[in-house]
């Protein structure tokens, strides 16, 4: 049967308290909507360019408030939600954070996670750098997640640009590939539709991507801004939601039909074949 899909754009500050009530209210107007799923953006708990400042206000999985308010809430709800990513404090001696996706059941049970495995340590240009590196601890293991509605293949923001993760998530079973983001307006602008539709392409697979948006109140730090356009992609590449600039909520129909056509019609998933690789030019 097809199920509705709940896409949750939204332009968190630096305040988890702040972000967690916004949650609450976008997982009320999913459920009233009819959503099975609810999908929130990357970072959803806390938006934030200062590690002091994280290291004052985030919390370790175990007592996050904001994960103990929407379990409370996919309970209260009957609502499956997957919380794009929290910023989480590790015990790491380092000292860095974890960039983990997690996924709710309608009680309130905690289905699977996914620490972001890439990075994004880029130059953007000459004004626009990031290390994500220096504050987040990279994760090492891909994760699929069954669901009575869909196997979901759980992925991060900076991963979509390295496919591979993809094609073995759905190689091993997923159906629907979530893509929780942050893009920044730079990055966004030119390559976001366009890796969003390549990957449903090549996995035949739908894509859903919630967003961050706008420009972020951030009281401590430098200024971000986010690109938006959450967008849900079809296995054949369609968009089928684009929710441009402005904060809310977005229900897409997803019918897991159309993942046995697209792959029937190209059944690129069944055509690998191992190759050579040549050695580096000198």
């Amino acid at each position: 049967m097809p199920f509705y899909a709940a896409m949750i754009q939204m332009c968190s500050s630096d305040d988890p308290a702040e972000n967690t009530t916004a949650l609450r209210g976008y997982l009320r107007e999913a459920a009233a909507q009819g959503a099975t799923v609810a999908i929130t953006p990357e970072v959803s708990n806390c938006v934030s360019t200062s590690a002091a400042h994280q290291r004052r206000v985030l919390r370790h999985e175990h007592d996050d408030p904001t994960l103990a308010a929407l379990r409370e809430e996919a309970h209260t709800l009957g609502l499956w939600v997957l919380i794009g990513s929290l910023a989480l404090k590790t015990d790491d001696p380092d000292g860095r954070f974890a960039n983990r996706s997690i996924l709710i059941d309608p009680d309130g049970q905690v289905q699977a996670r996914y620490d972001k495995i890439h990075m994004f340590d880029v130059q953007v240009s000459e004004t626009e750098t990031y290390r994500e590196s220096a504050g987040f601890r990279p994760g090492a293991q891909a994760v699929l997640a069954p669901t009575p509605f869909a196997t979901l293949g759980l992925s991060i923001c900076y991963d979509l640009r390295f496919p591979h993760l993809y094609r073995a998530l759905a190689k091993a079973g997923a159906e629907v590939l979530t893509v929780p983001a942050a893009f920044s307006p730079v990055t966004g602008a030119a390559h976001w539709e366009t890796l969003l539709r390549a990957r449903a392409i090549e996995t035949g697979c739908f894509v859903l991507a919630p967003a961050q948006t706008g420009r972020h109140a951030i009281r401590e730090g430098r200024a971000r801004s986010t690109h938006g356009h959450a967008m849900a992609i079809a296995p054949w590449g369609e968009v089928l939601l684009d929710m441009g600039r402005a904060p809310g909520v977005g229900l897409v129909e997803i019918d897991l039909a159309h993942v046995l056509d697209a792959r029937a019609r190209v059944s690129a998933l069944d055509h690998d074949r191992a190759f050579t690789v040549p050695d580096p030019a000198p």
